[in-house]
């Protein structure tokens, strides 16, 4: 062993001389030093190996956390995350990945207060501090809040917050908090975009539908489910197919689909059908939508129940052509059908004919019926009307009571004048108002054709419009044909109704006066009041031009009114001279009868004359009474209550019913003069006569006779029983003065003589 020793010490010794003996006594302590030596040598190469090796280490952990450092850089980078860490001690903050989250420039190190202060908007911060401290005190088991925090730019952008306590003391306070921050400033305006469609979308009227490329539905919003009836429960995953509506077959259906796969959109109506199976007309816009890499992945589609639209579109279109109460044509789709036919005439070279259409009087048949019942007889009209023509032709009604007829393929003029007599014909019978009356309406019709007297629709319409009221003038319930003479007598009969209606101001009216005689004594028993008009443009008119006119245009109403008083002051004046005797007759138009007030004036008239009621005689023609009868009657018994006499004027030109003739409370029937004048010549007049006089004796009435020229027919009407005559035979109309002094001078059995006034 201590040559061991010495050997290894030997060799530990660097400079070690030749090999001697050495006493023993100085060798141990030398001995010793080396041990010593080589034990520090030992322990500074344990000490250097040691600390190499914590070098090597601290250098690889350094490595290690820089490797990781750079690792979560370079994913904070990727994601744009941000990662934090409060020192809640020290009260800081340190923030890595700043910049890529709010740009290059930020703050990597801060403090609370200064993050707080500059960092974290005001409205935010106060929900963030209470978030933050309900996870500290353990309320919560993380921490995560999105709020507004500034970044290099000064901008506030979004950011999603989350983190947890790391590191506690010994007594569980919090000492550490970590975590990280996104940016989510685009997630929520995305989101919010999101939330805008999905309520616009919830609250669209127009049903939306996601269908997948198989045209399955993938998601429907509610105007979907209130439109169709079907929930999105019960359409999801099914085929579209399911609203597919019988009005349209399979193959228009497939021609869609094949559209739509191949354009990637189409639009136009489309009929669907909802859940119960009702059909309704949707308008459908349908398109792709392509994914991020450009791929179409389904199909959006917008549906707008146009339904109602469409109707009310129809029901103007309707009403824009039709009248909406005949159903018949009118002005306008007139005027277009009209102008077609026009066009094909000129190009076939054959005539077109328009007859224009006016029911007689029907004004006074709504006043007195009312005008729902007007409505009636006008429908009835526009269905005789279209009974009696072809359905070719066109019927319209252009408003009011007048009509047109266009024919086409017009062969002649006398195939037209054909068919006017068929709707005069037609006309003949009577149409049913209702369940309780029917009444005969008579029509009058002007005629003009195409090219023979205008080439365009406005002149033949305006011809026939012509021809119509010459018709009227010839005693209606007749036509006429076109003529370029009815311009002229259109162009007066508007001068004259123009000067009419200044008349009554200019008090150009004046009344004549026509006495009667009763054939049994020869005295006078009364007069009939006779309407005479000067104009001061126009001169004398005649009553036969300006009554009608008055009639049509209404002015009849205040000119009857003023007939009725100025006749019953004329008599008030005669019974001042002694004519008590005499009774005083006024003509009534069926406007005075029908629309005017004639009770309320009569009563006012004779309560401010004096004049007895039972000297007052009102006439009506018998036309006019037979085409309203009941209405006409209803009337009349009004006016027999007030006490005045009721006469039925120009009997025998119309169509009098016994029957109605037995209801009529009337006292007197006048026969017509058109039998009067041929009374001794026309053996048929003779009889008409006789057979007057003979029905009104039976029904208690007094008969007279009009138009009595000489004595023949005095004699006859003698020898029949006539009661009263009234004519020229007697005296020409008269004015009030002159027949105060016939009167008065009259005796019985003398003849008058008097010239007429003018």
């Amino acid at each position: 062993m201590p040559r061991c020793l010495g050997v290894g010490v030997g060799l530990l010794t660097p400079f070690a001389g030749p090999a001697q003996a050495a006493p023993v006594n100085s060798f141990l302590p030398q001995t010793g030093q080396y041990a010593l030596l080589v034990l520090a040598a030992v322990l500074l190469w344990l000490l250097w190996q040691v600390v190499r090796k914590r070098r090597q280490q601290e250098k690889s952990l350094s490595a290690e956390i820089r490797e990781r450092e750079a690792r979560l850089n370079l994913a904070l980078w990727g994601s744009g995350d941000e990662f934090w860490d409060w020192n809640i001690r020290d009260n800081s903050l340190h923030r890595l990945g700043s910049n890529q989250l709010l740009g290059q420039g930020s703050t990597e190190s801060l403090s609370t207060d200064e993050w707080r202060s500059n960092a974290v908007h005001p409205d935010d911060l106060p929900r963030v501090q209470k978030l933050l401290q309900e996870h500290i005190v353990g309320h919560t088991e993380m921490y995560e809040s999105e709020h507004r925090i500034r970044n290099a730019r000064g901008e506030w952008v979004w950011v999603r917050s989350r983190g947890k306590v790391v590191e506690r003391d010994a007594s569980g306070a919090p000492l550490r908090m970590a975590g990280t921050a996104r940016d989510i400033t685009a997630i929520r305006r995305a989101e919010r975009e999101r939330r805008v469609a999905l309520e616009v979308l919830r609250s669209m009227s127009e049903a939306v539908a996601v269908i997948d490329l198989d045209f399955r539905f993938i998601s429907v919003n509610p105007a979907f489910s209130r439109i169709t009836g079907y929930s999105e429960e019960e359409v999801v995953g099914q085929d579209s197919r399911l609203l597919d509506s019988t009005q349209h077959s399979s193959d228009f259906y497939r021609r869609v689909r094949d559209i739509l796969e191949r354009t990637g959109h189409w639009a136009g109506e489309m009929w669907q059908k909802r859940k119960d199976s009702e059909e309704f007309l949707g308008w459908i816009e349908m398109s792709e939508v392509r994914d991020a890499q450009g791929q179409r992945s389904h199909f959006v589609a917008v549906v707008n129940d146009i339904t109602d639209k469409k109707r009310a579109e129809q029901e103007l279109r309707y009403l824009a052509n039709y009248d909406t109460l005949t159903g018949l044509p009118n002005r306008a789709l007139l005027s277009e059908r009209l102008g077609r036919a026009i066009v094909r005439a000129r190009r076939q070279e054959t005539r077109v004919a328009v007859l224009f259409l006016d029911l007689d009087r029907f004004k006074d048949i709504n006043d007195s019926l009312g005008h729902a019942a007007g409505d009636r007889l006008l429908k009835a009209a526009a269905t005789r009307l279209q009974a009696t023509v072809s359905a070719s032709d066109t019927v319209a009604r252009l408003g009011g009571d007048e009509f047109t007829v266009v024919l086409e393929d017009v062969e002649s003029l006398p195939a037209v004048e054909r068919m006017a007599r068929e709707i005069l014909t037609a006309f003949s019978m009577p149409l049913e108002v209702d369940e309780r009356h029917d009444v005969i309406i008579t029509p009058s019709l002007g005629i003009s054709l195409y090219p023979d007297h205008a080439l365009v629709p406005t002149d033949l319409l305006k011809f026939a419009d012509t021809a119509m009221y010459q018709a009227k003038a010839e005693g209606r319930n007749t036509y006429q044909i076109y003529n370029e003479a009815m311009d002229a007598e259109a162009r007066k009969r508007a001068t004259v109704l123009s000067s009419l209606r200044k008349a009554m101001d200019r008090g150009e009216f004046r009344l004549m006066f026509q006495p009667r005689m009763a054939l049994a004594d020869g005295r006078i028993t009364g007069v009939e009041t006779l309407l005479r008009w000067h104009s001061a443009e126009l001169g004398e008119i005649s009553p036969s031009v300006f009554i009608p006119l008055a009639e049509e245009s209404g002015l009849i109403l205040s000119i009857g009114d003023w007939v009725l008083e100025e006749a019953c002051q004329t008599l008030k004046r005669w019974r001042s001279h002694g004519l008590h005797d005499i009774s005083m007759a006024v003509n009534v138009s069926v406007l005075q009868l029908l629309r005017g007030k004639l009770p309320e004036l009569l009563r006012r008239i004779i309560a401010a004359t004096g004049v007895p009621a039972d000297r007052i005689e009102l006439e009506v023609t018998e036309s006019m009474v037979m085409q309203n009868a009941e209405q006409t009657t209803a009337a009349l018994n009004a006016l027999r209550e007030i006490g005045v006499s009721l006469a039925i004027d120009d009997f025998g030109t119309g169509y009098s019913s016994l029957v109605y003739l037995k209801r009529l409370p009337i006292d007197t029937l006048k026969i017509d003069k058109e039998f009067i004048g041929d009374l001794t010549r026309d053996p048929d007049d003779e009889a008409i006569t006789a057979t007057v006089i003979t029905m009104g004796h039976s029904l208690g009435l007094n008969v007279i006779a009009e138009g009595v020229e000489n004595e023949q027919q005095l004699a006859y009407l003698r020898e029949q029983g006539c009661d009263e005559i009234q004519g020229y035979w007697l005296s020409q109309p008269i004015d009030a003065h002159r027949c105060l002094a016939f009167i008065r001078s009259w005796q019985p059995g003398a003849v008058a003589a008097i010239p007429a006034p003018y």
